[in-house]
């Protein structure tokens, strides 16, 4: 087998299912590039990976050079502590007014813009910057973060002049709206790589699902790991841990199909989308 171009979302979302992979305990042979969502999305459209969890938004607009692999996904029922709305108003007030996004993020930036349009029924004028919490409120009245950037920005002291920011789970608000989880990744395989390795691709996809297994049998090790890295406290980080789920059975698909018929009527997609998993029936 070739080593394979792997994506990994620099973010302590993923350490459960790379532990296993970056510590040797599954074997597979890698390369490994890290990078946020953006960055890896680019990559994989372009041939660059091929291998990578990609933002689910950005299947849906290249689900024809992308298979799904099987039984893994990146998402939560309800809360996901990760994704975070924070604004000096509460959220439904902020009709009219500037909301700043991350560079860093596309199925997230697509989710806030559904809610906004379907759920709250609001319209606010976007900006998009790197994501620094203090620099998007400056001039905006709301910023949306995610990833490590969002879990930390909460850790820390939300006030902005002499109040409390008010912070919103887009986990929760989608739930609250749709009444279902939400799929925020995907980890995909490069069609070209199918075709040209297709004995492959069964094996790669069973040491995955091990990779998953092994890293939620060492809960404590992927919580010393993320502590160094974010600096988050062994129960914040254990609380997430617990919180974020990386199945992708009947139940996640419904939800990730409900996502994209949503982001059809936005038109933030061409077409309504079909889920090609590796191994299943297109459906």
């Amino acid at each position: 087998m070739k080593k394979i171009r792997l994506g990994q979302i620099d973010y302590i979302n993923c350490l459960p299912v790379y532990y296993a992979i970056e510590n040797g305990l599954v074997p597979i042979e890698v390369r490994m590039v890290k990078g946020p969502p953006t960055k890896l999305n680019e990559m994989f459209i372009s041939g660059k990976l091929d291998i990578t969890p990609i933002s689910s938004i950005e299947f849906a607009r290249h689900n024809d050079i992308a298979m799904i692999l099987p039984n893994l996904s990146i998402g939560a029922e309800g809360n996901v502590e990760s994704i975070l709305l924070f604004s000096k108003v509460p959220v439904t007030e902020l009709d009219g007014l500037k909301v700043c996004l991350p560079s860093s993020s596309a199925t997230s930036v697509a989710l806030l813009k559904i809610l906004f349009e379907h759920y709250y029924q609001i319209q606010v004028d976007f900006s998009v910057r790197k994501p620094n919490l203090q620099e998007m409120l400056k001039k905006n009245e709301a910023a949306l973060l995610i990833g490590d950037d969002a879990l930390i920005a909460r850790a820390g002291d939300l006030v902005w002049g002499r109040k409390s920011l008010y912070v919103t789970d887009l986990g929760r608000a989608w739930q609250e709206f749709t009444d279902q989880k939400m799929i925020y990744a995907l980890w995909v395989i490069h069609k070209n790589f199918v075709e040209e390795n297709p004995s492959d691709v069964e094996i790669i996809s069973k040491a995955f699902i091990e990779a998953k297994d092994c890293g939620f049998a060492h809960v404590p090790a992927l919580v010393e790991k993320a502590n160094a890295k974010t600096g988050l406290s062994q129960q914040t980080l254990e609380d997430y841990f617990n919180t974020v789920q990386y199945d992708f059975g009947e139940a996640e698909q419904k939800a990730l199909l409900t996502f994209y018929d949503y982001a059809y009527k936005s038109g933030l997609i061409k077409e309504r989308v079909k889920l090609n998993i590796w191994g299943e029936k297109i459906g």
